[in-house]
């Protein structure tokens, strides 16, 4: 019976250890199990959901998969250190210092954990719409794609494809096939094109298969995808960045002040 004005919760039709997982990777992201921490047991877990040894070893098993946990079957598990990030788009805006790496480089990781970029590919590719429609840009249009792999710790953690207007990528370092020392952001300025505004776009996807692979995704966890627009003066495109990133293991912090 529908009750007027009541709203109706829709049931969750999640497996059972599908759901124990979502509660428990919920509480590792919040840090209401911190890194080190120990999981509850297997019977209190066994209590607290009203499940079956199996499927809670099951629910487990999916955190071990997504390596949010590590433990041996019999032993205690704990939650993983150094696997959350919070990342602060604002930082990595800022062309580099004169003999600074690229921010992303420096100032991503945590102490002890390093971090690094591979560069997959630089062509001349036609865009996705919405990267056409950001770089304002007709649809057979090309551009240029720098597409690099970000890790840490070897981990593969980010995907990211930057794409620049062929009349100001011509003739610079972005058509070369190697790392820019400093990153984009400083080649760009040195250029004549300094960056002045950043607009992200930040949606959950159900990730590709390229990215499935790319990044040694678990499941069917969601990822997040960025859409960056950098514009310089006069309000120019310069770059437009597709970053995709595990949903399970990143947090994006934005800082505003009042107008």
């Amino acid at each position: 019976m529908t009750v007027p004005g009541k709203r109706q919760e829709s049931a969750d039709h999640r497996s059972l250890h599908e759901r124990i997982a979502a509660d428990l990777r919920d509480e590792i992201m919040s840090g209401d199990l911190a890194p080190g921490a120990r999981l509850p047991s297997t019977a209190q877990l066994k209590e607290r959901f009203g499940a079956s040894n199996a499927t809670v070893q099951k629910a487990v098993g999916l955190l071990k998969d997504e390596g949010l946990v590590v433990g041996r079957a019999g032993a205690a598990v704990s939650v993983r250190a150094h696997r959350q990030h919070t990342v602060r788009p604002s930082a990595y805006m800022a062309p580099a210092a004169p003999g600074e790496p690229y921010p992303w480089v420096a100032a991503a990781p945590k102490p002890g954990v390093r971090a690094r970029s591979e560069l997959l590919d630089v062509s001349e590719a036609v865009p996705p719409a919405d990267v056409r429609a950001a770089l304002n840009i007709a649809a057979n249009d090309r551009a240029l794609l720098r597409r690099q792999l970000l890790t840490v710790d070897d981990e593969p953690v980010e995907l990211v494809a930057s794409y620049y207007p062929l009349v100001l990528a011509r003739g610079t370092a972005l058509m070369e096939r190697h790392k820019i020392k400093g990153g984009t952001p400083a080649l760009l300025a040195h250029e004549g094109h300094p960056p002045r505004l950043s607009v992200d776009n930040v949606s959950a996807r159900v990730p590709t298969q390229e990215q499935y692979a790319l990044l040694q995704l678990p499941g069917s966890l969601p990822v997040l995808r960025t859409l960056r627009t950098v514009y310089s003066d006069g309000d120019l495109p310069i770059e437009v960045t597709v970053m995709v990133k595990a949903g399970h293991l990143y947090e994006l912090r934005y800082e505003f002040t009042p107008d």
